[in-house]
């Protein structure tokens, strides 16, 4: 799922190739893309994008008739920019929204149709959508931690929870834990005032960086890799492979269809994590250490 790094580098190129530019045309090719019917989506025809927002893992256009349209990607929906004219023909795609000179597209891959697009009349209507997470960039450390400890989760739950924290998912929690070398099973409440403060330091540096990275890499272009797999990360989808600090390999938790990524010598102290689906199958057999593992 594109997570605030990706969504503000989407955020910035739509600011330089749709905003100020009217909308020729809408083309909508999924049933399952419009969550709302009032206002019609079709009325943004022939109004100018004003302005564009980040709201959580959300982008927002802002219409010149005062209404917005909102995209939540969700895991597998994406933007792409086309020629002018080009028209949502494949299975993945969802929609074409056409300018003069280009034409946007989103798609999904997958069969699982999640991804959305919602249309409010005005700013109270937008308000209804703001799930309340934290802006992590820009609070200070007696927000943060306030708003870490007024709930009793695993640290992985804490940072991915949209109520709690703003833009962070499966991918950059694994990364910001690993930069403050912190399991990712620990519970909030059992954190130190140091803790918290090298988590915030964590989640900002961690979070900042990859957006300076990711928007220098796009350059004046249109981000056209979206993915929660990036060469460079640490941890994130480096099962086995070593952990860039210490060498050790990088363990995993599965559960449902997500994973969480995780180095044992940093961030658990030497200790394996048990997986729930392999751990019952091995019982006492299932690695418990590093040095059991490797054994």
């Amino acid at each position: 799922m594109p997570e605030l790094p990706d969504i503000t580098v989407y955020k910035s190129a739509m600011e330089r190739f749709v905003v100020g530019r009217m909308v020729e045309q809408i083309v909508v090719r999924s049933p399952f893309l419009v969550r709302t019917f009032d206002p019609d989506l079709m009325s943004v025809v022939g109004c100018e994008i004003v302005g564009v927002r980040r709201l959580g893992k959300r982008i927002i256009w802002e219409i010149s008739n005062g209404s917005f349209v909102f995209f939540h990607l969700m895991i597998a929906g994406r933007f792409h920019w086309k020629k002018a004219g080009t028209r949502p023909t494949r299975k993945v795609d969802l929609a074409a929204f056409d300018f003069k000179h280009g034409t946007l597209m989103l798609t999904e891959a997958g069969t699982k149709k999640r991804a959305a697009l919602f249309m409010v009349a005005d700013e109270r209507g937008l308000a209804e959508h703001d799930r309340g997470g934290l802006d992590v960039l820009n609070c200070s450390l007696s927000e943060f931690s306030e708003r870490l400890l007024c709930e009793n989760h695993t640290l992985k739950r804490s940072l991915t929870d949209p109520r709690l924290f703003d833009g962070i998912g499966n991918a950059y929690s694994d990364e910001i834990l690993h930069a403050a070398r912190l399991s990712p099973i620990k519970l909030s409440q059992k954190l130190d005032i140091q803790e918290i403060a090298r988590l915030l330091v964590a989640t900002q540096t961690t979070l900042q960086d990859w957006t300076d990275r990711l928007i220098k890499e796009t350059g004046d272009g249109f981000p056209e890799k979206v993915t929660a797999f990036r060469e460079g990360m640490a941890v994130h989808g480096r099962f086995k492979m070593p952990c860039p600090v210490c060498e050790t390999p990088v363990q995993r938790i599965r559960y449902a269809s997500n994973e969480t990524n995780y180095c044992p010598k940093c961030q658990t102290e030497g200790k394996v994590l048990a997986d729930r689906s392999l751990s019952r199958l091995l019982k006492e057999d299932w690695p418990r250490t590093i040095e059991e593992l490797e054994s």
